[in-house]
């Protein structure tokens, strides 16, 4: 029997275009022509094509079954590697699933992850937060991060942060050294309650330090106060680029605000 490259595509199940895609990669033989130019494939070349269907089918990849050759009648052990795989790729869509239930649910962003910004403390960022809290995600190790996931879950709001996010560009000097010294207590606060986000021993991922926000009321962490946060060449330009200056210039106040206040006295050298 002899069929036309289309003829055996149709009776293949799949296209023209994959057909002549097998041949550029060496996964079906090219057969021999008519006289008039045309191809002419027979059986063996429909069974080739099958088998390549159905591994493809199976989920393996074109460049697998090249490996395969002529041992795709039961490749064991692909097989079990492929089922592996498959695994491992159902049980991510079926957390992909739940974060969609979650998004849709709560009518959240869809850009941030769910288990570290849930999706009912997501809706309520401002823009330049979200995208603040994605930096984050790159630049924080993975104890600072997981401190952060838990600020943003568990932090109550505070009057202060509406304030902040609708402050003006053109914002007085009296304006930010008010909220500035309104945003204090509760930053200190959550950073005494998360001692993580100021350890300044702790490297962010590719060398970059990370903190450079502590907290912020049920939203992203507004500041970290510790000097090793002005060495990271990634945060602080992402603050500088995300929020208005006068923003910029409320978190340079609260630094000095917090450097300003006197430190706990050690115990141990009070008892000498």
């Amino acid at each position: 029997m002899a069929w036309s490259t289309r003829e055996i595509a149709e009776i293949a199940g799949t296209s023209l275009r994959a057909v002549r895609h097998y041949h550029d990669v060496g996964l079906l033989p090219e057969p021999e022509r008519r006289p008039n130019g045309y191809k002419q494939y027979g059986v063996a070349h429909l069974v080739r094509l099958l088998r390549i269907k159905r591994m493809v089918d199976l989920g393996f990849s074109l460049a697998r079954i090249a490996e395969l050759r002529e041992d795709d009648h039961h490749p064991e052990e692909a097989l079990r590697i492929l089922d592996a795989e498959l695994g491992a790729t159902i049980e991510r869509l079926q957390r992909v699933r739940v974060e969609l239930g979650l998004i849709l649910r709560h009518h959240a962003p869809a850009d941030l992850p769910a288990d570290l910004t849930p999706p009912a403390v997501a809706a309520g960022l401002s823009e330049a937060d979200r995208s603040l809290v994605l930096v984050m995600t790159r630049v924080l190790d993975p104890r600072r991060l997981d401190a952060y996931a838990e600020i943003l879950r568990s932090v109550s709001p505070d009057p202060t942060d509406g304030e902040f996010d609708t402050l003006p560009a053109d914002a007085g000097e009296e304006a930010r050294q008010s909220l500035a010294e309104r945003m204090v207590p509760h930053i200190r606060r959550i950073l005494t309650e998360h001692p993580e986000m100021a350890d300044p021993h702790a490297d962010a991922p590719r060398g970059a330090r990370s903190a450079t926000r502590g907290a912020g009321g049920g939203r992203p962490g507004r500041y970290n106060p510790h000097p090793a946060a002005r060495r990271g060449p990634r945060s602080p330009a992402a603050i500088r680029e995300l929020y208005n200056p006068a923003q910029v210039d409320v978190f340079r106040r609260i630094q000095h605000l917090l450097r300003a206040e006197p430190r706990p006295t050690d115990s141990r050298r009070d008892s000498t």
